[in-house]
């Protein structure tokens, strides 16, 4: 797909078959590799890692929850996407409920959602400058913060799926090697994993005093709720929904439309066993090292503390090792992530009127601008706030409330949008029905024990 044609217009020129077999399929994989680049790196290194340190094994089983039960959810937004075209806020447009505006009280919420997670990304791009510090202690963690927020912007700007897809797919490469690789290298420290305490970890328990990190982990790990509405716009731009075309009652189209679907499920499942994997990984990681001395990192110590464990048995090289994986890790979510915000927030203010959404020259002269003020904004607030995990988890905690918007939107897409050709069957409806239980359920169970 050419870079300068539009990828959300819906053009017969578009329209293109969808392989039959598995390896054909796999040739047009892609918004998973840029939804991996992003889970991995804010919720897996920093999150996941002070949730281990802080509970220790008895909480795995909330990571592997996590992961596992919003897939669904994410393939109810990927198959509306592809049945219709429509953007993710464009879909949350038409949800019921007051219109402030041009816009609805569901799209007004993610934008107030969104500036509040603005500390999220901050604590990442805090979380690489600490590295960089680290690296080359003579220039200061504030320029480092604004030098990362320059170099992502010049990355992003241009707005070209093609390359944020490539480079998403080079990170995945780097850090999942590094994360195997670091917990493999436990087994020649003081730190080794038993099974035995893997076992513990997955017996469901919660303690209270982990409640708080437990709600940030669960809504940060595998898929957000803001993940789930940028696969939105990452399947819209590899042309699942432009190779379909548009809905004409047809048979040829729903043949191409169930093609084109069963490339988006096998593109999210792959999604899944990366991040799942990884995040499990580097949970261990903390729940084996941190936890059992006792310690749970806070501000610039905290990748300090993370790389220091391999320094102890495997001496001073080890811990440079650790700070290039942990760079890798966190710039990939940090780049992943602007490039879908600056198309985000770009929707928002198209639902909201300021902008022509539709007017292909003025979204890219948006997302253009957003690529250099949001960095930017993320910069700022760490600068002043100095506290990435806290900044993080905060993050983590808003978007456990946006999945709850998620949820809501999925149940309306799903009963009362759902194209007759395409209702679910009994085995799915089940699948679903779960993982909305289950999202509601651990939301439901943490703000009862965390203000209970």
């Amino acid at each position: 797909m050419s870079e300068i044609i539009d990828p959300y217009s819906l053009s017969p020129d578009k329209i293109k078959q969808p392989p039959s077999t598995f390896k054909g399929r796999l040739k047009f994989l892609g918004p998973s590799f840029i939804l991996s680049a992003s889970i991995v790196g804010s919720g897996e290194l920093i999150a996941t890692t002070t949730l281990g340190a802080e509970a220790g094994f008895i909480t795995f089983w909330v990571i592997i929850v996590s992961c596992i039960v919003k897939v669904a959810v994410q393939l109810e937004f990927g198959k509306h996407t592809i049945l219709t075209g429509e953007t993710a806020m464009q879909a949350f447009n038409k949800l019921p409920g007051p219109v402030f505006g041009k816009a609805r009280w569901t799209v007004w919420t993610v934008l107030a959602v969104m500036i509040i997670k603005l500390l999220q990304v901050g604590g990442i791009v805090g979380g690489v400058a600490i590295i960089l510090n680290m690296a080359i202690p003579g220039i200061g963690v504030p320029a480092f913060c604004f030098g990362i927020a320059i170099i992502v912007a010049l990355m992003i700007f241009r707005g070209y799926y093609s390359f944020i897809e490539k480079f998403s797919l080079s990170m995945i490469g780097f850090f999942t090697i590094f994360t195997f690789a670091s917990l493999y290298f436990l087994k020649f420290t003081p730190y080794n994993i038993a099974f035995e305490s893997i076992w513990s970890g997955l017996q469901f328990n919660l303690p209270k005093e982990a409640v708080a990190v437990a709600i940030g982990a669960f809504g940060i790990t595998g898929v957000g709720g803001d993940e789930i509405i940028h696969y939105n716009y990452w399947c819209l731009e590899k042309g699942y929904a432009a190779f379909t075309g548009k809905n004409d009652n047809s048979k040829e189209w729903k043949i191409r439309a169930q093609g084109w679907l069963k490339v988006m499920k096998l593109d999210a499942i792959i999604a899944m066993i990366i991040y799942t994997s990884v995040t499990a990984a580097f949970y261990l990681l903390g729940a084996a090292v941190l936890h059992a001395q006792g310690f749970v990192p806070e501000g610039y110590a905290m990748v300090e503390t993370l790389s220091a464990m391999y320094t102890e048995s495997l001496g001073p090289h080890a811990k440079s090792v650790f700070l290039i994986g942990a760079f890798i890790t966190l710039f990939s979510t940090l780049f992943a992530a602007l490039a879908a915000w600056t198309r985000q927030i770009t929707d928002i203010f198209g639902q909201i009127g300021w902008i022509s959404f539709s007017d292909f020259k003025q979204r890219k002269k948006t997302i253009a601008v957003l690529a250099w003020v949001v960095p930017l904004l993320w910069a700022l607030l760490f600068v002043f706030i100095k506290l990435p995990v806290l900044m993080v988890l905060t993050g983590g905690i808003i978007g456990s409330f946006l999945l709850f918007l998620v949820v809501y939107s999925v149940i309306h897409l799903r009963y009362l949008r759902v194209q007759p050709l395409f209702k679910p069957g009994f085995f799915y409806d089940l699948i679903l029905l779960l993982s909305i239980l289950s999202i509601l359920g651990v939301g439901i169970l943490g703000i009862v024990k965390l203000f209970g």
